[in-house]
């Protein structure tokens, strides 16, 4: 019979594969409703759906909550607005999912440099390692494009770059706020702020066919949702650090659903590319994926 003290960590890892497996295939549902809506509208109207949903969960905690504290949760939601319009504009961009995944990983790489310009802290040794590897990566990724950085590969890594910032402003944000009426918050704003701009730089459609909204639909409750119901539980059964070593994973996924669903390849020089950016997140997290593969 299985040990009661290692149910919970073995219950956080087969539901933070299961989170990996949802981030990617909102890689497909989101290109999927590209076809019918524009970008930023689609971002917009994802999120501020989410947003409103949870904004029902986490009403009484809402209630509570001080101006200052609401206009915190809404000053990161600005800033997850910018690092999201970026990536719905690189995946419109994107003929290739399963890079431009890779790409967008770059951001927890990013995550301890960042943590260094902005907080002072100290990154760890693997991260200078990690680095060079990844940019050989990336390198490899814009040599096959022939020498030059396509406008989705530019779009997807100035949104790591903010996701990366994000992710650290987030850190410090979070000791003081709930994480259930945050991230209300935050996907509130990014929906009406993102709605506002593509009300001004984007034609909206005279109508959105059901198959469209299927797609928004699986987007809202799947891949957002669920997906984050579902991270928060098994975060809060593991560490940090180990979660972040599964949800690397979901590049890996976004490729593998990419070449099913639309038979997707990789040249030699993306292959290696992708498996260099790879390489290099272990890297970076290399003691505790050692601790992971050890663990008993």
């Amino acid at each position: 019979m299985l040990d009661p003290n290692a149910r919970a960590p073995l219950r956080a890892d087969l539901l933070l594969l299961l989170v990996t497996l949802l981030a990617a295939a909102g890689w497909i549902f989101s290109k999927e409703a590209l076809n019918g809506m524009p970008p930023l509208l689609f971002i917009a109207s994802r999120f501020l759906i989410a947003g409103l949903l949870l904004c029902a969960f986490a009403a009484p905690v809402l209630r509570r909550l001080g101006r200052r504290d609401l206009l915190t949760g809404a000053g990161v939601g600005v800033l997850f607005s910018a690092a999201l319009a970026f990536w719905i504009l690189g995946l419109h961009h994107s003929e290739h999912l399963g890079e431009s995944a890779f790409i967008n990983s770059l951001g927890i790489l990013l995550v301890p440099i960042m943590a260094r310009v902005l907080f002072g802290d100290r990154p760890p040794r693997t991260t200078w390692i990690a680095l060079p590897v990844a940019g050989v990566g990336f390198a490899l990724l814009s040599l096959n494009a022939g020498l030059r950085i396509e406008a989705s590969q530019a779009l997807i890594t100035v949104s790591a770059v903010l996701f990366s910032i994000l992710i650290n402003v987030n850190s410090r944000v979070v000791h003081r706020l709930p994480t259930l009426p945050l991230t209300a918050i935050q996907l509130t704003t990014v929906g009406i702020l993102l709605g506002l701009v593509s009300a001004l730089v984007e034609p909206w459609p005279a109508r959105i066919d059901g198959v469209t909204l299927g797609w928004l639909g699986a987007s809202v409750v799947l891949a957002s949702i669920l997906r984050f119901l579902l991270q928060v539980y098994a975060q809060g059964l593991t560490t940090p650090s180990h979660a972040a070593v599964i949800l690397m994973l979901e590049a890996v996924w976004t490729a593998l659903l990419a070449a099913a669903w639309y038979q997707e390849s990789m040249t030699l020089l993306q292959f290696a590319g992708c498996g260099l950016i790879f390489a290099a997140l272990l890297i970076n997290r290399w003691y505790w994926v050692r601790h992971l593969v050890t663990r008993r």
